[in-house]
């Protein structure tokens, strides 16, 4: 009989700590990630907003399940969000898929030419990602798009090893909201990149070069990281335009220009200091 620990128990509260470190792919991560049960709040909610379902939806199955990341495996650019909506990616079962978010994400990856077509309406609907990976600090729906921080923390393994395996590749970070950009910076600190001292405020715009320590030089990959901050498209900063298709869509473009992907889009925003005011959006 093999040992407990070789078959962790999904709703175990250390299961993304035991299993993510194990797994030797982006693929692997998102598989194991589906079957995660670890916080009993956010399964319970999740599968509670696909048994009541919304008027809309009434005759759809919702996927009801963590949501993985989603992009290619080599991508140079990481776009980092929030967590699924109870009727978006927690109903169609992929990042910022279904949702207003991302109507307007979307819309603009696509004019910049990292998106194959401008809407994500479910699983399958032949949207492709070009050089862009789409990851989330927490993989599911939470009610009123409010994690605790003990889920953000619980989850954090996740983009933990999910960072680790586009290491190779990942050039620059565009993350959306200040909650993203919080959650964030521990990830990387703990992969062994040197945070500037203070630690780099979330603003819509904000630029910061992240350094590698050590440990990251010597896994060969001894580049910077940019991180680009963003407001998050949210449908209630979009309404008052608070963000704009034209604001996300520079943020975005300067995130593919540090990211080497080529000359996208309108020119790079008007960028401000890593130090400069935060911004709860």
């Amino acid at each position: 009989m093999r040992p407990a620990s070789s078959h962790p128990d999904p709703a175990a509260a250390d299961f993304p700590a035991v299993t993510a470190p194990r797994l030797a792919s982006v693929a692997a991560v998102d598989a194991a990630v589906t079957g995660c049960r670890a916080c009993p709040r956010l399964v319970e909610w999740r599968e509670e907003v696909a048994r009541v379902k919304r008027r809309a939806f009434r005759d759809q199955e919702y996927w009801a399940r963590p949501v993985p990341g989603f992009g290619p495996a080599d991508a140079a650019l990481a776009i980092v969000g929030l967590a699924p909506a109870a009727h978006g990616g927690n109903r169609t079962g992929r990042a910022f898929t279904g949702d207003p978010s991302g109507d307007a994400l979307f819309a603009a990856l696509y004019e910049l030419g990292l998106a194959s077509q401008p809407t994500a309406t479910h699983r399958g609907d032949g949207l492709a990602l070009s050089g862009v990976r789409i990851v989330v600090p927490v993989h599911c729906a939470p009610p009123d798009n409010r994690p605790t921080t003990t889920e953000r923390d619980t989850c954090r393994p996740w983009l933990a090893r999910e960072l680790t395996l586009l290491q190779p590749t990942l050039r620059a970070v565009v993350v959306l909201g200040a909650f993203g950009w919080q959650a964030l910076l521990p990830v990387l600190a703990d992969a062994g990149w040197q945070l500037p001292r203070p630690r780099p405020v979330f603003g819509h715009g904000a630029e910061t070069l992240i350094l590698p320590g050590p440990a990251v030089a010597g896994s060969g990959h001894g580049r910077g990281l940019y991180l680009v901050g963003c407001y998050h498209p949210s449908q209630r900063n979009m309404s008052t335009r608070t963000l704009t298709p034209a604001m996300l869509r520079d943020v975005l473009g300067r995130g593919a220009e540090l990211a080497g992907l080529g000359s996208h889009g309108p020119a790079p925003v008007n960028r401000g200091a890593a130090g400069g005011a935060a911004s709860p959006r």
